[in-house]
């Protein structure tokens, strides 16, 4: 049994996407739009994640309105007052490993700031910022 589901783990993970897969298909996205896109940008990104916009119940927020300048603090959530994690890699390892939580979150913190999903490029830009911190 132990040796089954040894298996299935290592067969799994094979499949499971990299955050790395993950924003190479951004860019394909991109390049798509854009033909002479090369790179996401760290200070695009960096505008993104602290830009405030009236977002969710007509607040003005921008991302570090939970995240906090710091990503390497832990952050709370304006509207329900739970604790989020360090976005910053270096101080939380399990940040960006799992790439369905990614896009999940992505998608909510986008819909929360903005009211709109992000754009392929707006998520590798801020990506690009988060990973970087």
């Amino acid at each position: 049994m132990k040796k089954i589901f040894i298996f299935i783990f290592c067969i799994s993970s094979l499949y499971s996407q990299t955050i790395d897969e993950y924003i190479e298909e951004l860019k394909a996205e991109v390049k798509k739009e854009f033909p002479n896109f090369k790179e996401f940008s760290y200070e695009r990104g960096k505008e993104i994640f602290f830009s405030k916009h009236i977002g969710k119940r007509g607040k003005k927020i921008s991302c570090a309105s939970c995240h906090t300048d710091n990503l390497k603090q832990n952050g709370e959530n304006i509207f329900t007052g739970k604790v989020i994690k360090p976005l910053s890699p270096t101080v939380n390892p399990k940040r960006f490993t799992d790439v369905k939580k990614v896009k999940k979150w992505l998608r909510r913190n986008f819909k929360d700031v903005y009211k709109r999903e992000g754009t392929a490029l707006e998520k590798g830009d801020v990506l690009k910022f988060m990973m970087s911190r």
